[in-house]
């Protein structure tokens, strides 16, 4: 353990990815007692794109981490977008990959220099509850056994397992929505060569799409996603109804660049798949003395996969809603979290475009001509303009005839 557990605390967050630590960082700052709890240590691997775009940004402006994040991340300028027909469009915006393991590491520093109380290992077992069904606590396990920590108030920040979802009793869909594979690859000499987010896509790799994102180091995270995957070609979100090593596959023979960084570049360890949830579904966001944060509440975009800023931001919004007064803090959060869904949404419309790749091709076409719809993509980009408008019947029909 890295440190003794208490009997009982303010505020218990199981989970110390993005959400978890920054709910535990704004409420430790805010003078609460909060228990930071995980069943890793500091710099676990997390499978993701490791990509930070402008609303991770602005979270971790909120919390004070944004220059700290900054010197250690890979910054960009842009992210390069590729169809099937080989079509590449450049889209303007504020950028950054930083591996996750080293964010998370960041993060969870924060939060224990805020007055956070880190630890781990622990396992979420189960909820303890009141003789009315209230959340209370947790119980958590370690190598020696079980423990119980009494709290006012629960934030479950577990990720997209649905394992602990079903012991909270907030699950309502078993399997994920999306499944992603991701490698890292050190290749110093391609630094100048790859310079930009690269997203691909391709019939070959339909429903999914493939990217790779320069990171720190000379090093490179190149992976492939299928996001929201139930929804495109009758898929359920599993790994075994796609496979990824596959889609990897493709992805290499059928784009150079890739290509060039597996022939030319060092694989560090092996090729990583996880499940992914999207569109905040999946799970309740609340019960009574417990509110679901992060990828547990299924707070990653279709379309892009990406989540890390809307995990912080659901983390942020969580902690809102406990320091504005016990009573109706369930509610609160909701209605933010309801507040949030239309955007979610649009997002899953836009999600067609993996199923359907020839609308990249058309997007990256049309883009190519109209600086308007260059300066729309960039909105996507710094989520100002939605994406689902763009391949909705009026969109496209804008597209050809405008």
């Amino acid at each position: 353990m890295s440190a003794v557990p208490p009997s009982h605390c303010e505020i218990l967050i199981i989970g110390a990815g993005p959400a978890g630590c920054a709910a535990a960082s704004l409420l430790a700052r805010s003078g609460r007692q909060v228990v930071l709890a995980d069943q890793h240590g500091l710099g676990r691997d997390k499978v993701c794109g490791d990509g930070l775009i402008p609303d991770a940004h602005a979270a971790l402006a909120r919390l004070g981490l944004l220059d700290a994040v900054m010197a250690r991340a890979k910054t960009l300028s842009h992210a390069s977008f590729t169809g099937p027909r080989g079509g590449r469009l450049d889209v303007a915006g504020q950028l950054a990959v930083l591996p996750r393991r080293e964010l998370d590491a960041m993060l969870n520093r924060h939060a224990q220099a805020q007055g956070a109380q880190f630890i781990s290992p622990a396992r979420f077992e189960a909820p303890l509850l009141d003789a009315a069904g209230r959340v209370v606590g947790a119980r958590l396990k370690r190598a020696e056994g079980s423990f119980e920590i009494r709290a006012d108030w629960v934030l479950l920040a577990t990720g997209a397992n649905p394992a602990a979802l079903v012991a909270a009793g907030v699950c309502e869909r078993h399997t994920p929505s999306g499944v992603a594979l991701r490698g890292y690859v050190e290749a110093p000499q391609l630094v100048d060569k790859i310079r930009s987010l690269e997203v691909v896509w391709s019939k070959a790799l339909r429903p999914g799409y493939g990217w790779i994102f320069p990171a720190p180091e000379g090093r490179f995270n190149i992976g492939v996603g299928v996001a929201d995957s139930h929804n495109d070609l009758g898929g359920r979100g599993r790994k075994k109804d796609y496979n990824l090593r596959g889609l990897f596959d493709a992805f290499v023979g059928l784009y150079e660049p890739a290509a060039l960084l597996m022939r030319e570049g060092r694989l560090l360890g092996e090729l990583k798949g996880a499940p992914l949830r999207c569109t905040l579904a999946g799970a309740r966001w609340s019960r009574p003395g417990m509110l679901v944060i992060g990828e547990a509440a299924g707070s990653t975009y279709s379309l892009t996969g990406e989540g890390i800023g809307k995990a912080l931001e659901t983390g942020l919004l969580a902690a809102e809603a406990v320091l504005a007064g016990t009573e109706g803090a369930e509610a609160r959060y909701e209605q933010q979290m309801t507040a949030l869904k239309p955007k979610f949404d649009l997002y899953q419309r836009a999600n067609r475009i993996n199923a359907h790749p020839w609308l990249a091709d058309l997007l990256i076409w049309r883009g190519q001509r109209s600086p308007r719809l260059m300066r729309r993509m960039e909105g996507v980009l710094s989520e100002t303009v939605n994406p689902g408008d763009l391949v909705s019947l009026g969109g496209l029909t804008r597209l050809l005839f405008a």
